[in-house]
């Protein structure tokens, strides 16, 4: 199925995502370069929430712009395939191999701002990022390494502590703990 079909037919669990979810299909509608980061006001990511196969743990990384511990994802940098797009970004931040879909559906969907910020030393204005997340599930005994272009840590979390270990609330409300509720259910 093409990523607009998927998000045309996901179904929002909430106010929130309902409203992402059409801004994301007019924007997309109205916009060729929306997989780019050359459209410098909106553009697709893809993130992904990364459980064992217990459930038991959440996989998440100490991000360097927000100062925070959170999940994987980035930049569909011209893919269309956003599952794809999560499995790559979940690999390069993680150093994680074995990385596979738990069912390749669309997890949530969300319209995030992002703050203007300094990137390998050139500024990067604000704007948004139009994201699909999807859950993941990756041994949680493989090795973890750092990406050092984006994070000063990867680790383990049991769910709650990675509510508690994220400094985001908005994600820990909205996004979080929403997708730990989801990879519960899978128990």
């Amino acid at each position: 199925m093409e990523l607009r079909e998927a998000i045309a037919a996901y179904q929002p669990c909430n106010e929130q995502e309902a409203r992402d979810k059409a801004l994301m299909l007019s924007y997309m509608d109205e916009h060729e370069d929306v997989f780019s980061r050359s459209d410098r006001v909106a553009h697709m990511t893809a993130s992904a929430w990364v459980t064992n196969r217990e459930r038991t743990k959440v996989l998440m990384v100490y991000h360097r712009i927000y100062d925070s511990w959170s999940w994987c994802g980035g930049h569909a940098d011209g893919e269309r395939d956003l599952l794809q797009v999560a499995i790559r970004e979940c690999r390069e931040e993680t150093g994680l191999h074995d990385v596979r879909p738990i069912d390749g559906q669309i997890a949530s969907l969300e319209c995030l701002t992002v703050d203007g910020h300094e990137k390998r030393g050139e500024y990067v204005s604000s704007h948004l990022h139009l994201n699909v997340t999807y859950l993941l599930e990756a041994d949680d005994a493989e090795p973890l390494r750092i990406c050092e272009d984006e994070n000063s840590g990867v680790a383990w979390f049991t769910p709650e502590q990675a509510l508690a270990a994220s400094t985001e609330p908005w994600f820990v409300k909205r996004i979080y703990s929403k997708l730990n509720a989801r990879i519960a259910a899978l128990k």
